[in-house]
């Protein structure tokens, strides 16, 4: 671990700024090896990129989502995978508050710089054995897993008989799960989202924790002192996947505006791109699109650190608009790209060139279960007409 006489979020992201020259020279290669250079996360460790959202007590900066946000996107702009990695550490260190304080001190025996995998839903079961319990179970495109120190994942809590008497989070030791290689994709390759096996894994009964009063809002009340871990738990998880897709859309615009001085318009007497009123037009449209996907997100994630520096829950409302925003900035972005791609043409799908990468990295990224734009947008207009029949509990 590197130690810094101080570091804040502004320092983090002035370091991960001077590493995006090493973190997009091993882009293509990490999509070829599935697999984030081991080079790439050790700059990152030691850039703090992996202790933004990890507890203060432990020499963790509890950043806020703005910031992390702020990361991803910066990240995301030499690389969608790496942001991505980043990403899921991040967002599962920020979900250390819901464990108990030994489970803490045991991810972070050895500072603020684990790496953290998990998947929230249901994908296994825990038992009550004597001491703790055992965890059998599998959950696929548990991201960052080939670099973690620490995987988490949802279960379901179950008696002698087998039924379910409750919904948990357990986390368990990288090395006590196996990897099944399963992350054979369009896009985000490299980000390691493959498939977490543990078969009756033993863990103490600190390491489990009931989801119902997270979701529910309940452990608010818990935290007195810290705004951080008082945000709302389901805005938290959908908004935070938003920041490499805009960095992924800023990536897009900032390649087809340095080309189009450069580059003809094929089969046209325009001998520079940029001298078309058609690109033009098209650029200027891209542009607005991330513009807009940047105010929806940041709108967003101003409301959850609001709330949180209150101590109050946000209202079904209030959460469901901060869905729809994030719908709309994921929405946007992949409207952007794609008219990127269309101005600048069929040479973009070149395996040499960064767009196409681009284009597979967001479109993968915005297919997250978890982010789907229209069930966002189905849960805010229920939210908007009154209704409670709403299809998800990420809300």
């Amino acid at each position: 671990m590197t130690t810094f006489d101080t570091i804040t979020a502004a320092d983090v992201l002035d370091r991960v700024r001077d590493l995006l020259p090493l973190i997009r020279e091993h882009a293509a290669q990490n999509e070829r090896d599935r697999k984030i250079a081991d080079e790439v996360i050790a700059a990152l460790r030691d850039a703090g990129a992996f202790r933004l959202a990890a507890p203060r007590r432990f020499g963790g900066l509890e950043a806020g989502l703005r910031a992390m946000l702020d990361l991803s996107a910066l990240i995301a702009e030499a690389d969608g995978g790496t942001s991505w990695v980043t990403t899921l550490s991040n967002i599962n260190a920020w979900s250390t508050c819901l464990y108990d304080a030994a489970t803490v001190d045991e991810i972070y025996a050895d500072g603020p710089d684990a790496i953290l995998s998990g998947v929230v839903s249901p994908g296994g079961t825990a038992r009550a054995t004597p001491g703790g319990y055992l965890i059998r179970g599998e959950w696929p495109y548990c991201s960052a897993s080939l670099h973690a120190d620490w995987v988490s994942g949802g279960v379901w809590e179950v008696d002698e008989n087998g039924d379910e008497i409750d919904q948990s989070m357990v986390v368990m030791r990288a090395s006590d799960v196996q990897i099944k290689d399963t992350w054979h994709v369009a896009g985000m390759r490299s980000s390691g989202s493959n498939t977490i096996v543990a078969d009756d894994v033993f863990v103490p009964s600190h390491r489990v924790s009931s989801m119902l009063p997270v979701v529910s809002g309940d452990s608010v009340e818990q935290y007195p002192d810290n705004p951080f871990y008082r945000s709302a738990f389901a805005p938290m998880l959908v908004l935070v996947l938003i920041g490499p897709q805009l960095g992924l859309g800023r990536a897009a615009l900032d390649i087809a505006v340095k080309k189009a001085s450069t580059k003809a318009l094929a089969y046209t007497n325009i001998e520079q791109q940029a001298d078309s009123v058609a690109f033009q037009l098209l650029v200027a449209d891209a542009a607005t699109k991330i513009d807009t996907a940047h105010l929806h997100a940041y709108r967003a994630a101003d409301d959850v650190e609001r709330y949180a520096e209150q101590g109050v829950y946000p209202d079904v409302a209030a959460r469901a608009r901060m869905r729809a925003d994030a719908a709309v900035a994921l929405t946007s972005v992949n409207d952007a790209i794609n008219t990127l791609l269309n101005a600048c043409g069929a040479g973009s799908f070149a395996d040499v060139n960064p767009l196409q990468r681009i284009w597979r990295d967001a479109n993968v990224g915005q297919r997250h279960a978890v982010i789907l734009p229209q069930v966002s947008m189905e849960t805010y207009g229920k939210a908007l007409l009154g209704r409670t029949d709403h299809i998800t509990a990420i809300l």
